[in-house]
């Protein structure tokens, strides 16, 4: 038997831009408060928005093997391999409003990978679960599903 192709997918969306926006709107503020400590602080707060804003310009999921990463990119900050056989369960589902984008703790418990949108798969873990946003749910929840599958025999 052969095993199935693994799976690649990126997704690429806008949400650099609007850290950028968010950036250029501190030095503005910087600018327009003009004294410190305030427009310190509006700078630092503008160069640590512009430094991370490259780790978002896309999110990568990637079958390596025995495991699923997920990679923001293309500045490799944020990263997390979730190994096949901690897998119990896959679902596509869809992130609250209140998620938002990025990495955090969702409301409903887990960790929320997202870049943009609200489609996600959701990976039942044997200690907790992961949301993973993606702009290919079906795909990507049919490969895992057959990855837990293949754990289970």
């Amino acid at each position: 038997m052969t095993e199935a192709p693994g799976y690649s997918h990126m997704q690429k969306y806008p949400l650099c831009l609007i850290l950028y926006g968010s950036a250029l709107a501190c030095f503005a503020l910087a600018w327009m408060v003009g004294s410190a400590p305030g427009s310190i602080i509006a700078v630092a707060v503008g160069l640590l928005i512009t430094l991370l804003a490259p780790a978002f310009h896309h999110l990568t999921i990637v079958d390596d093997g025995d495991r699923l990463a997920i990679r923001f990119g293309p500045l490799p900050l944020f990263r997390r391999t979730v190994p096949y056989a901690d897998m119990l369960k896959v679902e596509v589902g869809r992130t609250l409003i209140l998620d938002g984008w990025g990495i955090h703790y969702s409301v409903r418990g887990g960790w929320v990978w997202n870049l943009w949108g609200r489609d996600c798969v959701v990976v039942h873990l044997r200690s907790g679960v992961v949301w993973i946003g993606t702009d290919d749910a079906p795909n990507l929840a049919r490969f895992l599903e057959g990855k837990v599958a293949r754990q289970g025999t």
